[in-house]
């Protein structure tokens, strides 16, 4: 009887424990967050990703009760960033900003990815999408996308145009673009947007696909001609330029979005928080100003949105960069 009275006891030693302990382990996550949090962001400072990075942190300070600290971490075409936060642990204080390039442009031209975009994080939501846009000099004789497609059929591989890097939101966009209208471009690739600009509004190459982000001064101010928007819907920003669907060409759609994401495994009730908190963030009128002040447009939306997006986007550009022959720097 003794022993088994001990074999019992043996037994049933893990199952109090784990009992004893879960009190503790609901309130520590209860308790979330204790110390500050750390928002990470995959580019320089001056950037539209760390400008709504700041524009959000304050926010979500207010929301968690904690301080969110910025942390620039720049390089590799973001890679360095989502490396670092996929090896972070999975307890809500290490966030990242994501993004289309990061998350199905990297994938698509780079095999050796410190990360896996859907294995490595857990989406919390939707932060913003900026639409992407084709534009000439003013130099050039290009008003439309069908001057822009008789002439690249005249001159096959040969009408060169600008993008901000091989393998970015920009060149992804003009490849669709021109696998759509059955043609092929000169692709000149150049390290960012800001030297591209000069050489578009200098003549030196004609045509450039770019954010409107940055692109949207210029146009404003003349000194650069709108061609097309490759979103769903014209932008309330630049009401007067047309989308590339209504040029006849309604799959030619690849907006830059962000999103808020964190190391896989966060627990249930961490998330939960963080994405309701989010989900207050980005309805907030100050936020929606700074966003689109910078062109871009605030997105409330839940993380199964961003997945949805990325089970869309990661095929569809595997296939653009296979058949357009694209590769990254």
């Amino acid at each position: 009887m003794m022993k088994s009275v001990r074999a019992w006891t043996l037994q049933a030693l893990p199952v109090i424990a784990v009992a004893l302990m879960a009190p503790s382990i609901v309130a520590a996550q209860a308790a979330y967050p204790s110390r500050p949090v750390t928002l990470v962001v995959p580019f320089p400072p001056g950037g539209s990703s760390d400008v709504i990075g700041r524009a959000i942190a304050p926010k979500l300070a207010e929301q968690l009760g904690q301080p969110v600290i910025i942390e620039n971490r720049p390089g590799a075409g973001t890679a360095i960033a989502a490396g670092y936060v996929a090896r972070s642990a999975p307890d809500g204080y290490t966030l990242l900003i994501g993004s289309g390039s990061m998350l199905t442009l990297n994938p698509a031209v780079r095999k050796d990815l410190p990360y896996d975009s859907t294995k490595s994080f857990e989406q919390i939501g939707m932060l913003s999408r900026a639409g992407m846009i084709l534009v000439a000099s003013n130099d050039s004789p290009f008003k439309t996308v069908a001057d822009v497609q008789a002439a690249a059929k005249k001159a096959s591989g040969q009408l060169p145009y600008g993008s901000f890097g091989a393998g970015t939101a920009s060149h992804f966009t003009a490849e669709m673009a021109w696998l759509a209208m059955d043609t092929k471009l000169l692709h000149v690739p150049y390290k960012g947007s800001s030297p591209m600009l000069v050489d578009l509004m200098g003549g030196q190459v004609p045509l450039a696909m770019d954010t409107v982000v940055t692109a949207r001064p210029l146009i404003s101010s003349g000194k650069i001609r709108a061609i097309a928007v490759a979103s769903p819907r014209r932008l309330a920003i630049l009401p007067n330029v047309p989308t590339f669907a209504e040029a006849g060409f309604p799959n030619v759609v690849l907006e830059s979005w962000g999103s808020i994401m964190a190391p896989r495994g966060l627990p249930k009730p961490v998330h939960a928080k963080l994405e309701k908190a989010l989900n207050v963030i980005m309805a907030d009128p100050g936020v929606v100003r700074i966003l689109a002040e910078q062109g871009v447009e605030a997105v409330v939306g839940p993380a199964s949105q961003v997945d949805a997006l990325l089970a869309k986007e990661i095929p569809a550009m595997r296939a653009v960069a296979a058949r357009a022959q694209i590769t990254a720097d």
